[in-house]
């Protein structure tokens, strides 16, 4: 990677991780958020809806939090998901995920929290990597390059942040993959950070790796190079 390359990330890091990067991002309903409780549950099914369109995601998210009317953790101890997500219920709640797929989340997360657990010490009962756990626990495979949980694990692990929370102190930065969506991909690629634009778990690593080099220990810092560079400047 020559020097170029590596003072052009610096500087889209920059320009893009700040709070300005919020408002138009799913991670602004997490925000919404001071405990650590309400900020897991909003985070992770945020980050679930978080594919496509990207109106339509904020979109459906605020639909959600009104749903949840504004309270994660009393909606999921409350039940009143049983309802408003039918275990039959097939008709779509967004695009592919209908009702009772969304339901599965629901159910996961009153298993934590009705244990008096946060989703964090949940985390501790698997092996592995973030990832690697977060994918166990919702019994989801971990060859994939699962960007949406990958970004719900970066909003939780990564610290010092204006956008991130980095309320999950059992994990490290260093331990991070960087979410692989489209922007991400195809800017890595006309960089050289990656020889093919292909998305699979091993390009993620390959791109997460080469990152890593620019920005020691906080690898999913060049997220914000990537993805704010991408969706920004469009091809």
């Amino acid at each position: 990677m020559n020097e170029e390359t590596i003072t052009l990330l610096k500087e889209w890091a920059h320009t893009y991780h700040c709070v300005s990067f919020i408002p138009d991002d799913p991670v602004q309903f997490p925000h919404r958020y001071t405990e650590q409780e309400d900020i897991e549950i909003s985070g992770l099914l945020t980050a679930v809806l978080s594919f496509g369109n990207r109106k339509m995601i904020l979109r459906k998210a605020n639909e959600l939090d009104d749903i949840m009317n504004h309270r994660p953790l009393e909606y999921i101890l409350s039940g009143k998901w049983r309802e408003d997500f039918g275990e039959d219920n097939d008709s779509s709640f967004y695009r592919m995920v209908s009702y009772a797929d969304f339901r599965f989340y629901m159910e996961k997360l009153y298993s934590v929290y009705s244990a008096g657990h946060t989703l964090e010490e949940k985390m501790m009962d698997y092996e592995g990597t973030p990832m690697q756990k977060l994918c166990a626990f919702l019994e989801v495979s971990d060859r994939s390059p699962q960007k949406k949980l990958n970004m719900f694990l970066r909003w939780m692990v990564r610290r010092d942040s204006p956008v991130d929370f980095g309320i999950w102190k059992s994990m490290t930065p260093a331990e991070l993959i960087i979410p692989l969506d489209t922007h991400v991909c195809r800017v890595a690629n006309i960089l050289g950070l990656t020889d093919k634009p292909s998305f699979s778990l091993t390009n993620a690593r390959r791109i997460t790796a080469a990152l890593e080099c620019i920005f020691p220990g906080d690898p999913c810092m060049g997220d914000f190079s990537l993805f704010g560079y991408g969706v920004n400047n469009k091809e």
